[in-house]
């Protein structure tokens, strides 16, 4: 995602969880930083992009205060499995059911 785009619409930083939202300001500002330089250079070739990042700024500011206040739902973390936690996670579920065969086997005794 470019900063300054018109691919940053609010809908699409909803999907964004906070930290890359808090990301995603720091690249802006640094953005909008250089081009200020440039305008003050005389090197700046497009003046619109200047308003574009911040307008980009505004709705990253506006999505984490929307969150803080509850208009806004924080997206549910998504869960990436451990690669050694699911070869665990399946060889734990193979010995409850050999623990179970054999409570069964006895009992039939």
């Amino acid at each position: 995602m470019v900063v300054g785009s018109k691919e940053l619409a609010p809908t699409e930083l909803d999907t964004f969880e906070n930290d890359r939202l808090i990301d995603e300001l720091k690249k802006a500002k640094e953005e909008l930083f250089n081009l200020r330089f440039q305008s003050a250079t005389g090197q700046l070739e497009s003046h619109g992009r200047l308003r574009a990042v911040k307008r980009d700024i505004a709705r990253i500011y506006t999505v984490i205060r929307e969150r803080e206040l509850g208009i806004r739902a924080t997206p549910a973390p998504a869960e990436v499995p451990v690669k050694g936690a699911k070869k665990a996670a399946a060889k734990k579920s193979d010995d409850t059911t050999d623990v179970v065969e054999s409570e069964t086997t006895e009992e039939n005794k």
